[in-house]
């Protein structure tokens, strides 16, 4: 059994914790919150035996080899930091911290410090993720000249939304596209095989105010009913549309938005190559569109038996077996504790899973959009 503490138990702790417990060889011992009696309570709550309010203590925990950072944006560097000179290897979610000079800092620590380090990005573990990317490894489109999509969410559509995301002290400087941006970018650059290196980017605010609530309501928590409100200047973008060219030519763009309404975790994508097209979309995982100019177009579902050889097995199930987002979750999981149970970081090009380097790269890219944005230019990805 590997032991394994999680920093943090808001809503993507526990999301951990369950992904973590369907490995089979994982147990969570310990719990890190901010106070005391909160850890507790989420301890008990989650049937982990250890709870803390200190992380320095809580990585002092006997037998302690694998931390999970599921805190807010803010305090990952500093935790991030800590873990990995305690020697642990470390599993975050993003963004890894909050500067490009923090993420550089933390990509020579994880490598010095010689330990397994992933970063939380997981639709590049859907089964129909992976058959695009093996499709597109093996030249079943052709020659790639196009990519684009968009991912959008209606959890900040209405004016009383608040949490702590929209705060930039907080969340930082960008939040829709540092939060789902950050995602599609990953996803696309996975499946694609290419890097994003210039982006071009107009991004907008829809609520320049927001009433947050007195009684702050949970993450993509429903409508409240609280009458109090704190009106907060607002100064991340809600929304964004990116223009970009990949490091081989090729060109793309992708929009994202918080405020659209309908639309509860739409993230998509579509490929264009000169002898087919794929598309995907993650609120209808199980299913990759294959468009064609001569022949009738596909729609192929994630039956383990008509996926290529070298994904089949992300496909847990017989074809017909619903599998989404905490699936994914698990394969993510599953790949990371591969490498630990060898003890080493795989080489990058190797990893099954982001990794830091993949963390720092993609907030690079963020960043690129920020200062575009700013700037109304294009901007080159620093990294």
């Amino acid at each position: 059994m590997i032991n394994v503490g999680v920093i943090g138990s808001g809503f993507i702790g526990p999301a951990h914790i369950e992904a973590l417990r369907r490995l089979g060889n994982i147990h969570v011992v310990a719990i890190c919150d901010t106070e005391q009696a909160k850890a507790e309570a989420h301890a008990a709550q989650l049937n982990v035996p250890h709870a803390y309010s200190d992380v320095a203590t809580f990585l002092q925990h006997e037998g302690l080899e694998v931390v999970h950072n599921c805190t807010p944006n803010h305090v990952h560097a500093e935790i991030n930091r800590q873990v990995l000179r305690a020697g642990k290897h470390l599993f975050s979610e993003k963004p890894l911290c909050m500067t490009m000079e923090e993420a550089r800092e933390l990509v020579d620590l994880a490598e010095q410090a010689g330990v397994v380090h992933g970063v939380s990005f997981v639709y590049r573990q859907f089964a129909m993720v992976q058959q695009a990317a093996s499709m597109i490894r093996q030249a079943e489109l052709g020659r790639l000249f196009s990519a684009q999509g968009s991912y959008v969410q209606d959890w900040m559509l209405e004016e009383s939304d608040y949490n702590w995301r929209v705060n930039a002290e907080k969340g930082g400087a960008s939040r829709a596209v540092a939060d789902i941006g950050s995602h599609w970018c990953d996803t696309i650059q996975f499946t694609t095989g290419k890097k994003i290196v210039e982006v071009m980017a107009d991004l907008a605010i829809v609520w320049p105010t927001r009433k947050a609530s007195v009684q702050q309501g949970a993450t993509f928590g429903g409508r409240q009913e609280a009458q109090q409100y704190e009106t907060h200047e607002i100064t991340t973008e809600d929304m964004g549309f990116v223009l970009f060219r990949f490091d081989d030519g090729s060109k793309g763009s992708f929009n994202v938005s918080q405020v659209s309404a309908g639309r509860k975790n739409r993230l998509a994508f579509e490929v264009n190559g000169s002898l087919a097209s794929l598309a995907w979309d993650q609120e209808t995982p199980q299913q990759l569109w294959i468009g064609h100019r001569h022949q009738a177009n596909q729609l192929l579902s994630d039956d383990p038996s008509l996926l290529n050889a070298d994904v089949a097995g992300r496909a847990r199930f017989p074809g017909g077996h619903i599998e989404g987002w905490p699936d994914a979750f698990r394969n993510m999981m599953q790949q990371f504790y591969l490498a630990v149970a060898q003890g080493r970081p795989p080489a990058q090009k190797e990893a099954a899973f982001a990794t830091f380097h993949d963390g720092a790269q993609v907030m690079a890219i963020v960043d690129a959009i920020v200062r575009s944005h700013q700037q109304q230019r294009w901007m080159k990805v620093e990294w």
